[in-house]
């Protein structure tokens, strides 16, 4: 079964992200309620900075929150791009040698032809275990199917 007809697809952890994102929003909403319900009179005021404050603090957390369901990774035909938290790596499938998921990781890990190896944060089995199964074995077909067709063009005829 050839996957390219599929291209491009996109890894992403679908649940950990909409968990993320949803808690987020939730999160600064409760805190700018909050810091627009304090009281501005009596024995104790909130003055506007403290308010401001809690508003900023639920910004920052929506942010993190915001980064921390950032991973992906997007397959096309002449590649991997994956995202992580912070960092953006393209590669040709050329370079992927193995891809892996094996009990108890947290991702799924890429052997490379340089010697390395990267995390697909995009693919983690986390929530949805049956769903990072199934991309995972699916981003390895692509790998071996896209890197061998690769390596055949490259290699030439003989």
């Amino acid at each position: 079964m050839s996957g390219r007809q599929d291209l491009p697809v996109t890894f992403r952890p679908v649940v950990t992200r909409v968990l993320l994102l949803s808690l987020g929003v939730a999160l600064l909403a409760v805190l700018s309620t909050v810091a627009v319900l304090m009281p501005h009179d009596g024995a104790s005021p909130w003055k506007t900075g403290d308010r401001v404050t809690v508003v900023c603090t639920g910004v920052l957390i929506c942010a993190v929150l915001a980064l921390l369901a950032r991973p992906k990774a997007v397959a096309d035909a002449d590649g991997l791009t994956v995202v992580n938290l912070t960092v953006r790596r393209r590669l040709a499938w050329a370079e992927i040698l193995g891809v892996h998921l094996r009990q108890g990781d947290a991702w799924v890990r890429l052997d490379l032809a340089d010697g390395t190896s990267l995390a697909v944060m995009g693919i983690q089995p986390g929530i949805a275990r049956e769903q990072a199964l199934r991309d995972a074995r699916r981003l390895r077909a692509l790998a071996e199917e896209l890197g061998e067709a690769r390596g055949e063009r490259a290699a030439g005829p003989h």
